[in-house]
């Protein structure tokens, strides 16, 4: 494969990179994405990299809540006061 038809490949690999990774995509889709990455090394780290940082994101515990005078010191220090009216 030629640098040139890779980079056309890998760009339309990419276009549809995270419905692949989230078995969001028609399987003949699949099988396309899958050749290409049996031919294209980089693209293959690429979509293992992506499924690997997926899977370290979900695998984490839910970020505890900040307390509201916290909250309430944060938005008043980047001058967002009013924008915490609005979401409380």
């Amino acid at each position: 494969m030629t640098h040139t038809h890779a980079n056309t490949e890998c760009r339309k690999l990419l276009a549809s990179l995270s419905e692949y990774v989230d078995g969001a995509l028609d399987e003949s889709i699949c099988d396309v994405i899958e050749q290409h990455m049996g031919e294209c090394e980089r693209c293959e780290i690429v979509v293992d990299t992506l499924r690997k940082t997926v899977e370290l994101y979900r695998s984490l515990a839910p970020a505890p809540p900040v307390p509201d005078d916290v909250r309430a010191r944060l938005f008043a220090r980047l001058e967002l006061a009013d924008l915490l009216k609005d979401i409380s």
